[in-house]
């Protein structure tokens, strides 16, 4: 249940934020079973929009009555009002609502290094993509089909299928009906994908490794399913001299330059029409644990949000 706290007031270098939807996201479910551990007592969720409501006397870039958003702040997220510091907020555009920024800021920011860092997408790659009915994969969906890639989605369900198929997936697999490396294979005439993007983990490792085409990517970059079992790494020279990546948003945002260069592309990409944000489901703050049960089950598409007042 929520619990009544003061309001916070910023330090020199702090803003508060008055928060209009806090994203939920399954680092958020890691933090609380303590799979990634925090100090004790801390507030749930690490990302968000909304407008600012007081500033420290050392911030002078950010204003009272600023519409920002954040992510990757542990600490700032399920809650009415928050206290992040100044250099990790980004500006949101006037023609960005704050429920997209808080929507599109780390799954999309996700999906903007993975694309672009972890694996440059170049035109007629073959570009796998699992869970791709999820708030990661439908944006690695898109952006991956704008760059050129020749998109296989995977999903749980045909209902599923159809929105990976309605934002740019050429060809989808029901992973639990199907075997997803012979399907790619048969998909590609036997040459595999150029990479693999896989947040679930160790349902799915096996089989992205299987799916690569000599000197493709694994790209593991999160482990909804549980963490892949170890791996001799011979197997990457007996699969075609494959290469492995477990990459973080953290390291790709670690200075306010880069954050705020991913982000403006980010932004631009939405307000283009070019990447379009799924909100799937809203909670209210009190729902905070029906929207982890609902997350871990995986019965969410996009984006799920706590609208704190609802």
């Amino acid at each position: 249940m929520p619990e009544d706290m003061p309001v916070p007031s910023p330090g020199p270098a702090e803003v508060r934020v008055r928060v209009s939807a806090a994203g939920v996201n399954y680092i958020d479910v890691y933090h609380r079973t303590g799979k990634y551990p925090l100090p004790v007592p801390f507030v749930a969720g690490s990302e968000g929009a909304g407008v600012v409501s007081a500033v420290g006397a050392a911030v002078d870039r950010v204003r009272v009555g600023d519409h920002v958003s954040w992510a990757m702040v542990p600490g700032a997220g399920y809650a009415e009002q928050v206290l992040v510091a100044a250099d990790r907020v980004v500006p949101v555009p006037a023609d960005v609502d704050d429920e997209t920024a808080a929507a599109i800021m780390l799954q999309g920011l996700t999906a903007h290094y993975l694309t672009t860092s972890t694996y440059a997408v170049s035109p007629g790659d073959v570009v796998l993509v699992h869970a791709a009915a999820g708030g990661v994969g439908l944006l690695l969906t898109q952006v991956a089909t704008a760059k050129g890639a020749r998109v296989i989605a995977t999903t749980s369900t045909a209902a599923k299928a159809e929105l990976a198929t309605a934002v740019g997936a050429a060809e989808t697999i029901l992973y639990g009906e199907a075997d997803v490396a012979e399907e790619v294979r048969q998909l590609t005439d036997g040459a595999g994908a150029a990479v693999v993007y896989d947040g679930v983990g160790k349902s799915t490792f096996d089989a992205s490794l299987r799916s690569l085409r000599p000197r493709g990517t694994m790209v593991l970059y999160g482990a909804a399913s549980g963490p892949p079992d170890p791996i001799d790494p011979n197997l990457l020279n007996v699969l075609g001299s494959l290469f492995l990546t477990r990459p973080s948003l953290a390291h790709h945002i670690a200075t306010r330059a880069e954050l705020l260069e991913r982000a403006t592309e980010l932004f631009e990409w939405v307000s283009s029409g070019a990447l379009s944000v799924r909100v799937g489901a809203r909670y209210a703050l009190a729902d905070a644990a029906r929207a982890h049960e609902d997350l871990e089950a995986r019965r969410t598409t996009g984006k799920s949000l706590l609208i704190p007042g609802r």
